[in-house]
């Protein structure tokens, strides 16, 4: 189980009251595959945040904070899109594995902030929504989601 100190000084972008949230064997696992890989590119798509890693996988977060890890090209194909962007999404994914942060004219993935190196992930509730921050060595992203509404978001945190 992951935890963080809900006094930590770095949590004050949080505006709502999240408080620590138990994390499943499952996500336990997921996380620590990810720890030590860098995220280099994120999209939304089909109510969860799916997270591009250097190491040829995508980590998909739903809206309720459960998760999967999937290589990047069966991650693709099981999405419910047609062939074009499929391609689109592919061509970003090798951009941004050959170029990194120098990857231009993405069109369905923003491209991480540099230094996303995962050090660490919290897990945090509030009433129906979900927020996992993930800690990176210079950069943090948040994943929000609604249990409710089923939606979800990233920023930089």
């Amino acid at each position: 189980m992951l935890r963080v100190r809900l006094s930590d000084p770095r949590l004050s972008y949080m505006s709502a009251p999240w408080e620590l949230h138990e994390t499943s064997t499952h996500q336990d696992h997921v996380i620590a595959h990810v720890v030590g890989a860098t995220v280099l590119g994120h999209f939304e798509f089909d109510d969860a945040a799916h997270l591009l890693l250097d190491i040829g996988f995508i980590w998909t977060i739903f809206a309720d904070g459960e998760m999967g890890l999937v290589p990047q090209t069966m991650a693709i194909s099981e999405l419910g899109l047609d062939a074009t962007a499929k391609e689109e999404l592919l061509a970003d994914l090798a951009a941004l594995h050959r170029d990194g942060s120098e990857a231009l004219g993405l069109v369905r993935i923003t491209q991480a902030p540099a230094g996303c190196l995962v050090t660490t992930v919290d897990f945090y509730a509030s009433g129906a929504n979900r927020q996992l921050v993930i800690r990176g060595e210079d950069a943090s992203l948040a994943i929000v989601g609604s249990v409710v509404t089923v939606e979800v978001s990233i920023s930089r945190a």
